[in-house]
């Protein structure tokens, strides 16, 4: 029993509220505005499913009869932790690391909680003990899970609880013997139009006083109460998917998740207006550095296919026997050999968390201040690469159905190492990944869905070993002194 691609697609026609221009839309999974990144999204559990892969992807339930994906599991050692990333990459490269918010992210990031269960169990045992049952049951139905940890923005040098509309941002507005009922917004909704559930809480410290906003829980995208406000569909604009091979199949979507007084039932709810412990529960625990890390899996096999678009532009150019082009393919393989370096040290430094073994939470953080400034980088050296390429291509796929249109096609389009119509099948794919609408939206991402440089940095700064390298610094200078010195003189 293991859950495959149809099986997710029929737990995605359960009602929930999703608006597109202006529009509620029916069902996801057959919308021209979603239907094949949605498909794209089951592909990743058929993928699993495979008899082929089930062994490797999978890893069987401590409490029922079924295998699941591999991101729920915890991992006790390096060598599971190894196999769970060898899991995560082959998922990534279903989609080439083009869907940020695959089911490995959040589930990640609740293993991650579950494996800091005792700072749960120090706060409130029932609330401990409602996020322990919700990740065996997220587990053991391998759901597909979202997040909207995010606030969006209007005053931004104002908190939570000084804006203007006090329900703004999602807050509790009444609780009961059942449960709290929630009203307000929360952001991103990345994925949320093809996730089972989604994780609601703050990853953004909140201030004493603004306990009505400190709530960490889980409910179903069909909740009542629950809208879905989606950005613009990028799939939805797309000509086909030979002029827009990646937005036309992974635009993940994103969205404003709007909570019209959604009743959260007190087994969902794993915080309940406690500041302190709303402000720890992603860095007390080692949820943060688990979903973090899984990022860092995914942008290495990203960047794995850029270099690999790089080198074939080159080449369909003409120009990758050239010392300057073959030096800057040097630079961008380095580059991604870099990201995989940091992802085999994440995990061969980490260590023992009790009974799990936890990646490490320095190089993670170094990773992300490094690669927010690497990929935009890389998409700048790819513009340079392809030059004209990318923007002097016919108009749409149907120009190749016009006998004189594909004429001149051939007479305009020419390469040294394939035909016309393979240099407009590459430059139309290397334009979606790095100057289309979808693309753009990738380089803003990848800039700052860890949050602004300010806090990737200071994670970096406060997870430093700082004392062993000033310790060095203090030990030359104590090699030495000055009266020493006068004295050989």
């Amino acid at each position: 029993m293991i859950k495959n691609g149809a099986a997710h697609l029929a737990s995605l026609r359960d009602g929930r509220e999703v608006f597109l221009r202006g529009q509620k839309i029916d069902d996801v999974t057959t919308h021209r505005a979603f239907r094949n990144s949605v498909a794209s999204a089951a592909n990743l559990y058929e993928f699993q499913a495979d008899p082929k892969n089930a062994e490797w992807m999978t890893y069987a339930s401590p409490d029922r009869n079924v295998r699941v994906s591999r991101s729920w599991e915890l991992p006790a050692s390096y060598a599971q932790l190894r196999a769970r990333r060898t899991a995560l990459e082959a998922w990534a490269e279903t989609h080439y690391g083009f869907m940020g918010r695959s089911p490995d992210h959040v589930a990640s990031c609740i293993a991650g909680m579950v494996m800091g269960l005792s700072m749960f169990e120090a706060y409130d045992r029932k609330r401990a003990g409602a996020l322990y049952d919700y990740y065996r049951h997220a587990r053991d139905n391998d759901l597909f899970l979202t997040y909207v940890i995010v606030n969006p923005q209007a005053d931004r040098s104002k908190g939570a609880g000084e804006q203007a509309d006090p329900f703004f941002i999602a807050r509790e507005v009444d609780r009961d013997h059942e449960g709290i009922t929630v009203k307000g917004a929360k952001m991103l909704g990345t994925s949320s139009i093809m996730a089972n559930e989604v994780l609601v809480s703050n990853v953004q410290p909140l201030k004493e006083g603004e306990e009505a906003y400190a709530l960490s829980y889980c409910i179903p995208m069909n909740a009542k109460g629950l809208r879905v406000l989606s950005r613009r569909s990028y799939e939805d604009t797309a000509e086909s998917v030979y002029d827009n091979p990646l937005s036309s199949r992974y635009d993940e979507n994103d969205a404003i998740l709007y909570f019209d007084e959604v009743k959260v039932p007190w087994e969902r709810i794993f915080i309940a207006g406690d500041v302190a412990m709303s402000n720890k529960q992603f860095h007390g625990t080692p949820s943060h550095i688990y979903q973090n890390y899984q990022c860092q899996i995914r942008l290495m096999v990203k960047l794995r296919f850029l270099v690999g678009l790089a080198t074939a532009i080159a080449d369909t150019n003409g120009i990758g026997a050239m010392q300057p082009v073959r030096e800057t393919l040097g630079e961008l393989a380095a580059e991604a050999a870099m990201v995989e370096a940091f992802v085999d040290s994440i995990e061969v430094s980490g260590k023992q968390l009790g009974p799990y073994f936890v990646p490490d939470t320095h190089k993670v953080y170094a990773a992300q201040v490094l690669t927010q400034r690497l990929y935009p980088k890389v998409i700048s050296t790819l513009r340079e690469l392809a030059g004209g390429g990318m923007i002097m291509l016919p108009s749409s796929v149907d120009d190749f159905a016009n006998p004189m249109l594909r004429d001149y096609i051939e007479r305009t389009q020419k390469s040294p190492a394939t035909s016309s119509e393979g240099r407009v099948k590459l430059f139309k794919l290397a334009w979606d990944a790095v100057g289309s609408e979808f693309a753009s939206r990738h380089t803003q991402y990848e800039m700052f869905y860890a949050g602004a440089s300010f806090v990737t940095k200071n994670n970096s700064y406060r997870t430093y070993d700082w004392a062993r390298a000033k310790g060095m610094v203090e030990r030359m200078r104590g090699s030495y002194s000055l009266d020493d010195e006068l004295k050989r003189r």
